[in-house]
């Protein structure tokens, strides 16, 4: 059992439903968002509604720009994102050598 009840309110939901949920997370409007899925995003119909998960979306992110890529919640750990990407401009500095 966590030790902080408050911090388990507001984490991340573990399934985006419908196309507003996901277009808040994406930070985009869900047209943008629907023009994605139909090019490839990863959601799935459940019933009436789409649903996908911020891990699908973020590893679809990566894939489409080709570098680490992940959609910023108000539960990210930004030190932990920063590293993550600082990891990756080195790699990729020492690999244009």
């Amino acid at each position: 059992m966590s030790k902080n009840p408050a911090k388990n309110k507001s984490a991340a939901p573990t399934t985006l439903k419908g196309w507003q949920q996901i277009s808040a997370f994406l930070g985009e409007s869900p047209s943008v968002v629907q023009r994605w899925a139909s090019e490839g995003m990863p959601v799935r119909k459940q019933g009436r509604y789409v649903e996908s998960t911020p891990d699908e979306l973020n590893a679809w992110l990566a894939e489409e720009s080709g570098k680490p890529v992940h959609a910023v919640t108000e539960t990210t750990d930004l030190s932990e994102e920063l590293k993550r990407g600082l990891s990756y401009v080195r790699h990729e500095k020492k690999a244009s050598k």
